[in-house]
């Protein structure tokens, strides 16, 4: 197949360009040395990391840090890194297939030491250290010698973490910098030999450092007792007039936001990544134990409950890997568009990241919660041995819980989303009311022209439901303008059609793009008409619930007059109970997740 070429002018464009215009990145467009370092990760993650779960879980530092260092030696540690500091500067896609590699292994803890490690760690010194830090860190970093943590929030500064009060002065012959404050919930704190630390530069500059272990007046704090991730490092860090050699300063002061904010960009993909290879996992895991649990004489994967189960896991996960995987082709175009050698490549870096902040936060939350609807109905086909820790559902069920607050909760996500979306509208960078102008046009129009020719009724279904999400996010707008932030529910419900749509479109065009790509033809068809099926459904009570916000239960005749057009195309008829039996059939026979 060939490689799909991606649009990379800026975020938030999904919602006003037509569905099969470009192509979406997907796993089908993996090059041959993506498969390679997937088939490398998943042995990896079989062999290595899988049979260590128990012992991982025990806070087992020594086999933590002896996995990372054999990751170090397999160069997984050092994709992000310059190859001049051992590292081996590997594309986004890369980085993501290794973090959803690690998942397959079941210890979340392990999974968050690495990504700690090669994310918030060590991103802060490879895109803003100087050259003398990068040849003294990194080295260090990407061999799995040294472990890397990260100290942003506060215990009275968490969402809001440039509001931190740690403070560094600089002393009067300019030397070193003075730390006084505390840190909480440090990943690898009590593991790790360096940590980025952020600080207010005389007393109101957020800037950020990089902190030795042995640095005097640093005290690491107990071990926090955790719902779970219970085999990672999380602590505090105390401050007591820590001496900070001036040299550490990371970039420059006054500009730690900018580096919390770009490093919080790509962790979030990483977790959405993460979070999918963990429902491949349940899915493996819970539809093989249903094939093999008799109950009342029979299996119970025969139950058409537990199908309805294993085929709404199976379609979220897909849906998932759709949305997460066009996210990242999207990042990783942009990037490596950038000039390395640009002096300002690290500020370059950071806008287009930037761009596609929505995208990013978009995945954070999908990923995320269908972690954890994946995880819960995994459990529940367990029935009671799922609450039981000698069986695997318990721990990654607890594992899961933290996906949804850190790398920004995702209510300040959906913020995020709402916010970048009302800024471009504002500036017309996304004209709602050019797109929603010639209606008649839309609704007489043939889908079957399209790359997404096969599915041309979900096609037709998902630009229904942009109209139908452009339509409640314009009035919402006229209605409250930039006070729309301050209408936080209704910019929730505003986040969440924008993600069902993005999801939904990726979902269609992924399946549309790979037919006759592989020999699955038929189920993937069958998942995109169920999720696009569910999404508007979901989305048509959505604008209900918007609608009565915006207009106080007294919908205008001629906003109920669009709505009712609209709805018209959409293709009620679709038996979606019998899509997901034949779906559920097919994964009980690969006993797996396959796509």
């Amino acid at each position: 197949m060939a490689d799909p070429v991606i649009d990379i002018k800026t975020g938030g464009r999904f919602l006003v360009e037509p569905i099969g215009s470009k192509k979406v990145f997907s796993r089908e467009f993996f090059s041959e040395d993506h498969r390679a370092i997937q088939e490398m990760m998943e042995e990896f993650s079989q062999d290595r990391i899988l049979p260590n779960v128990e012992a991982i879980d025990k806070h087992d530092k020594e086999l933590s840090h002896s996995l990372l260092k054999e990751m170090g030696e397999l160069g997984l540690l050092g994709t992000d890194t310059p190859e001049e500091y051992g590292g081996t500067d590997m594309d986004k896609i890369t980085a993501a297939i290794i973090v959803e590699g690690i998942a397959t292994g079941g210890s979340g803890s392990f999974g968050t030491t690495f990504s700690v490690q090669t994310g918030i760690g060590s991103l802060p010194i490879i895109w803003f250290g100087t050259a003398e830090q990068k040849e003294k860190y990194l080295p260090k970093l990407v061999s799995g010698e040294w472990i890397g943590a990260y100290a942003l929030t506060e215990p009275s500064a968490g969402s809001d973490a440039t509001s931190g009060k740690t403070t560094a002065f600089l002393s009067d012959d300019e030397k070193y910098y003075t730390l006084n404050g505390e840190k909480c919930f440090c990943s690898n704190g009590g593991w790790a030999d360096v940590f980025i630390v952020f600080a207010q530069v005389a007393g109101d500059k957020f800037s950020a450092f990089i902190v030795d272990l042995d640095t005097p007046g640093l005290e690491i704090g107990p071990e926090e007792k955790k719902l779970g991730m219970k085999g990672s490092s999380t602590t505090s860090l105390i401050f007591k007039d820590a001496k900070i050699p001036a040299e550490n300063l990371l970039y420059k002061i006054g500009k730690g936001a900018t580096i919390a904010y770009n490093v919080l960009n790509i962790g979030r993909f990483k977790l959405a990544a993460a979070e999918l290879g963990g429902c491949k996992l349940v899915i493996e895991r819970s539809s093989q134990y249903a094939l093999e649990r008799r109950q009342f004489g029979q299996s119970i994967a025969q139950f058409d409950t537990i199908k309805g189960m294993v085929a709404d896991m199976t379609i979220q996960t897909y849906a998932s890997d759709s949305m997460i995987y066009r996210t990242i082709g999207l990042i990783d175009e942009a990037v490596n568009a950038l000039d390395k050698s640009d002096p300002d490549y690290s500020e370059q870096l950071g806008k287009a990241m930037e761009k596609f902040a929505v995208e990013t936060s978009m995945a954070k939350i999908f990923g995320s919660e269908t972690g954890a609807k994946v995880t819960d109905m995994g459990l529940q086909i367990y029935g009671g041995y799922g609450f039981i820790e000698e069986y695997p559902l318990a721990r990654q069920y607890r594992d899961n819980r933290i996906q949804r607050i850190w790398e920004g909760t995702n209510e300040i996500n959906r913020l995020i989303i709402t916010g970048f979306m009302m800024k471009k509208a504002l500036m017309e960078e996304l004209s709602l009311r050019e797109f929603m102008e010639d209606l008649d046009s839309f609704l007489s129009r043939d889908f079957g022209d399209t790359i997404v020719e096969t599915l041309g009724d979900e096609a037709k279904a998902i630009e229904t439901v942009k109209r139908l999400t452009a339509l409640v996010f314009h009035e919402s707008l006229c209605e409250y303008g930039q006070d729309l932030k301050h209408e936080q529910q209704l910019g929730n419900l505003i986040a969440d059609m924008f993600t069902l749509v993005y999801t939904a479109e990726a979902t269609v065009c992924r399946v549309s793009q790979s037919i006759g790509s592989n020999g699955q033809i038929t189920i993937p068809i069958e998942i995109a008409k169920v999720f696009t099926a569910e999404t508007y459904q979901n989305i048509q009570v959505m604008v209900q619930t918007a609608f009565n916000r915006i207009f106080k239960g007294s919908v205008p005749k001629r906003i109920s007059e669009i709505v009712s057009q609209l709805e018209k195309c959409l293709d009620t008829d679709i038996d979606t109970i019998d899509l997901k039996q034949n779906i559920a059939e097919y994964i009980y026979k690969e006993k797996r997740y396959p796509f």
